[in-house]
């Protein structure tokens, strides 16, 4: 039955409402909804997906404002406190309120001269939000001297190690955290280039076929019959040793980036194979449109859910990679600080038995991870067009 409205009222419009907001989900607002707002409610219906894109976002800002959230430089280290143990901040002083830490107290063993440290209440290190502490510039831009946290200034030794201290007397905090811009950015910049040459390299052999398609899917069958491992050793072995950490970092990304492409390249050729054929390929052909306008415009975009998928689905790899490479000692060498360089400290299973907290960076290694994963399995299944 129609409801008839009394004279001189007119119905209102209806707003377009993302499905799952109200009990009865709009259907005309998703009749009209462009891609990205669907594809941006499915997202939003998958809560490890948001959990992980919060988590990866997270990880990325420590990342750009390293040198503000550590307490220390990279670089900075005091050998009397070599595996200095994590100190624990206190809230209240004796009914006052305020950020402390007590300082360390060592003793050795007159036979082994193993040092054993326990903590020492009777020196109080106050600490402090946004303290002076050591110069530096922000992204190698812009100088300053404030620290998220740290020893207030005019403070002395002992020094604060919130997470403990590794064999040299390091901060393994701000270790950590300076590490996180080294890491996640060699996973990035690796992930890009293995994804355009995966993409271009299929595209190219897929759409064309023939001499090219036979030349390009030889060279994938050469990279994927060798063994990944001894692939990775060989050719890190192969960087100089004479190379600064600058090269020796690019050299490890673009090694990276020339064996992750092999795969994304096999399913972007075998969905050209598949869609070249297709009526609206063959339409677009007809009226005239260029061989870039038909790739880009028309059959890369029918299979993007996939695309994005392995592109954030490959940064987690491109991580694990370069930290395997890193704790084997054939990747990134110290004054270079990334979670791979980190977890070498943990190969001494005598190091790991007396100082736990050296396997920290590992525990950032899995939650990077994770977060990567939940993240692209969101973007995945959001962007899959059958699902809308």
């Amino acid at each position: 039955m129609t409801q008839t409205l009394p004279a001189g009222e007119r119905p209102e419009a209806s707003t377009p409402t993302p499905p799952g907001d109200t009990p009865a989900a709009d259907g005309a607002a998703i009749a009209v909804a462009p891609q990205w707002k669907l594809v941006w409610w499915g997202f939003k219906r998958h809560r490890l997906a948001v959990a992980g894109l919060i988590v990866t976002a997270v990880i990325y800002m420590i990342a750009i404002f390293a040198e503000f959230l550590a307490p220390y430089s990279s670089g900075h280290y005091d050998p009397d406190y070599a595996y200095a143990p994590p100190q624990r901040i206190h809230v209240v002083d004796d009914g006052d309120w305020g950020l402390y830490v007590y300082g360390y107290k060592s003793e050795q063993d007159p036979e082994t001269l193993d040092l054993t440290w326990t903590t020492d209440t009777s020196k109080k290190i106050p600490v402090g939000l946004f303290a002076r502490g050591e110069s530096y510039k922000l992204l190698g831009l812009i100088p300053g001297d404030r620290h998220l946290i740290g020893a207030k200034e005019g403070t002395k030794a002992p020094p604060m190690y919130l997470l403990g201290a590794d064999r040299n007397g390091h901060d393994l905090l701000s270790r950590i955290i300076h590490g996180t811009r080294v890491s996640m950015s060699i996973g990035l910049i690796g992930v890009v280039v293995a994804f355009l040459l995966g993409v271009v390299l299929g595209g190219i052999s897929g759409f064309f076929g023939g001499i090219v398609d036979t030349a390009i899917q030889r060279a994938v069958e050469f990279f994927m019959s060798i063994p990944t491992l001894p692939l990775w050793l060989g050719l890190a072995a192969a960087v100089p040793p004479g190379w600064g950490p600058l090269k020796r970092y690019f050299a490890v990304t673009v090694i990276l980036s020339m064996i992750a492409w092999t795969h994304l390249a096999r399913v972007v050729r075998s969905r050209f194979l598949s869609l070249r054929e297709e009526d609206f390929v063959t339409a677009a052909k007809v009226d005239g449109a260029s061989q870039p306008r038909i790739i880009f415009r028309h059959m890369l975009p029918s299979f993007s859910s996939y695309l994005i998928a392995s592109l954030t689905l490959s940064i987690p790899g491109m991580i694990l990679a370069e930290t395997s490479l890193s704790f084997l000692g054939l990747g990134l060498q110290s004054p270079v600080v990334s979670w791979g360089v980190l977890l070498q400290e943990a190969q001494n299973i005598r190091a790991v038995a007396t100082a736990p907290w050296l396997l920290l960076p590992g525990v950032t290694v899995v939650i990077a991870v994770l977060s990567l994963n939940f993240l692209g399995d969101g973007l995945r299944d959001a962007a899959d067009p059958y699902k809308h």
